[in-house]
């Protein structure tokens, strides 16, 4: 797969540009496929956000649109590749890595530098085509390519180190699905040829999936569960299987630099997110609030956070707030960290004290019965600013909490 030189030219020369504008105002050009130097002028533009380090890389191909925005990012693939590294750390050598889902190939890139062999398994021969030419531009010399259906193929393989899948999550209709037993291919039936093929099996899920219902799913093989997010947006959840029945499941919650561990029993998953509330009583003297990141929202995680941070007086406001109160500046808490500056009710005389020289404010409401953009309309403020303001349920009460960024 080759671009020719007018092609390569006309990506140089409008690499910055609109490809909406240039889809309307350009005419056809000779030795130019117009709609393919569209696509690879909006890969790249996607790219340097969310695939720089293959920016770099002018040789590299891209897929249409719609493709770009749903491969793999270069944080979420390099997260996946730290943990297969882990993983196979003391496997005998040589080390094989089968990717029997090879789509774009983003994810297999990270994956397979730190194997003595990998390969690359995919059933549509265009992205075959695209993978063997991306993946020789990125140096990778030690990959093979191999046009075939991933379940074929795991049934005459021989035995590999690691085997990763990213079951597609469309059904025959093209329509979105999210349960694991609707996607293709369905990894709960495969699970005993997967471990009988390797000892260890790496899926990537939907982020919508319920991690508890996940691990039970996969009847005792789930060892580890890694719920992945970025700029606090949930992006994938990763669960590990490993031979033999795992009773003790390890849960893994990242945030770019934030991460949070913690071991739970299958039979312990109902007790998994009871905290320790704050006494009512004491709501006043609280100087800190603090909101938790996407993955340990997704977790359910509060009370291994509360646990994380044992040292501190940290407690959760409400059952069902997912926030945390303290007397503390704890500038290392997983998620947003705020200073107190006041604390009130929806009642006039209150709200006129906690609201006094404020024009603008972000709000965000937990176990409210205003949404936002209600709450918003009531108190009159604008959008944005410094301020910002939390809206809960305390023991039965409405409260509010005006708040600024703390510093770090």
């Amino acid at each position: 797969m080759r671009l020719t030189q007018s092609e390569r030219d006309f990506i140089a020369a409008h690499s910055t540009d609109d490809v909406h504008e240039l889809a309307l105002h350009t005419k056809p050009q000779p030795d130019c496929n117009l709609p393919l130097v569209l696509d690879q002028i909006a890969g790249r533009q996607i790219a340097q956000r969310k695939l720089p380090q293959w920016a770099e890389h002018s040789g590299i191909i891209y897929p249409p649109h719609l493709a770009m925005e749903q491969c793999s990012s270069q944080f979420t693939a390099q997260c996946k590749a730290r943990i297969a590294a882990e993983l196979t750390s003391d496997a005998a050598h040589p080390t094989s890595l089968v990717d029997l889902t090879g789509g774009f190939g983003v994810d297999f890139s990270y994956m397979a530098r730190d194997f003595d062999a990998a390969t690359y398994v995919e059933r549509q021969e265009s992205l075959c085509e695209l993978a063997e030419h991306n993946l020789r531009e990125l140096g990778l010399a030690h990959v093979n390519v191999v046009h075939s259906d991933g379940v074929e193929y795991l049934r005459a393989m021989p035995p590999a180190t690691l085997i990763y899948l990213d079951p597609a999550r469309r059904d025959e209709h093209g329509s979105r699905t999210y349960a694991i037993e609707d996607c293709t291919p369905n990894v709960l039936e495969l699970r005993d040829l997967l471990l009988g093929k390797a000892p260890v099996v790496m899926i990537k899920l939907s982020p919508m999936l319920d991690w508890r219902k996940t691990v039970d799913d996969f009847a005792g093989a789930a060892s580890q569960l890694i719920i992945t997010a970025s700029a606090n947006e949930c992006k994938e959840i990763v669960v590990v299987l490993e031979r033999g029945r795992h009773e003790q499941v390890r849960i893994t919650c990242v945030n770019d630099s934030q991460h949070l561990e913690f071991t739970v029993g299958t039979d312990d998953f109902a007790s998994a997110q009871a905290a320790t509330l704050v006494d009512p009583n004491d709501l006043p003297a609280q100087q800190y609030l603090y909101e938790p990141n996407a993955a340990i929202m997704k977790a359910g995680a509060f009370r291994e956070l509360q646990r994380e941070f044992a040292g501190t007086d940290l407690k959760q406001i409400g059952a069902n707030s997912h926030l945390f109160v303290s007397t503390q500046a704890i500038r290392e808490f997983p998620g947003r960290a705020f200073v107190i500056d006041a604390i009130g009710t929806l009642n006039k005389r209150e709200l006129k004290a906690l609201l006094a020289g404020v024009e603008r404010a972000n709000i965000t409401v937990r176990n409210f019965p205003l949404t936002a953009q209600q709450l918003r309309k009531k108190l009159k403020l604008k959008d944005g600013g410094d301020a910002y303001i939390f809206a809960t349920t305390v023991a039965g009460r409405h409260v509010l909490l005006r708040t600024h960024k703390l510093a770090h």
